[in-house]
């Protein structure tokens, strides 16, 4: 009888211990079998434009506001891409800087004239609690992200 304390706290402390490194799984399960390297995507993404991706690298940042994005580095090459996922859908937690993540997607391609990037870098500035200069914001550009349907940030 005296040892049924010490196995349920033992039991408690394992299970504890083992909960506080799984992976957290957000969204919809991945599906996509291959992952593409993150410097392929940036590197020829009309290739990947309108695909399925699944994409693996450290989350360097998370959206302050609201977790409705995160930016996946390859460390190796230096590559970025940003989750984007619709808010309140999936919230990336921010703690989850630093961290490896695996997410999968839409790739996808915007066009957005100067006075949509000036308002898109303002409202990213915003989320950040950053100071923002209209002026850093050169003419229309076109950016690529993953519309996230799902992640895995791994402990």
């Amino acid at each position: 009888m005296r040892l049924l304390p010490g196995l349920v706290l033992s039991f408690l402390l394992v299970s504890t211990f083992t909960a506080a490194f799984a992976d957290e799984k957000l969204g919809a399960p991945l599906t996509v079998k291959e992952q593409t390297p993150i410097a392929d995507l940036m590197g020829k993404p009309l290739k990947f434009v309108g695909r399925t991706v699944q994409v693996k690298g450290k989350v360097t940042e998370v959206c302050q506001m609201m977790g409705c994005w995160m930016m996946l580095t390859d460390t190796a090459t230096g590559a970025a891409v940003r989750i984007k996922v619709k808010d309140g859908e999936i919230v990336f937690p921010k703690e989850s800087v630093g961290k490896t993540a695996v997410a999968e997607g839409t790739f996808t391609e915007t066009k957005l004239t100067r006075e949509q990037a000036v308002a898109q870098a303002k409202h990213e500035a915003e989320e950040q609690g950053k100071k923002f200069d209209p002026a850093t914001v050169k003419g229309p550009i076109t950016s690529y992200q993953v519309e996230g349907s799902g992640a895995i940030i791994q402990e």
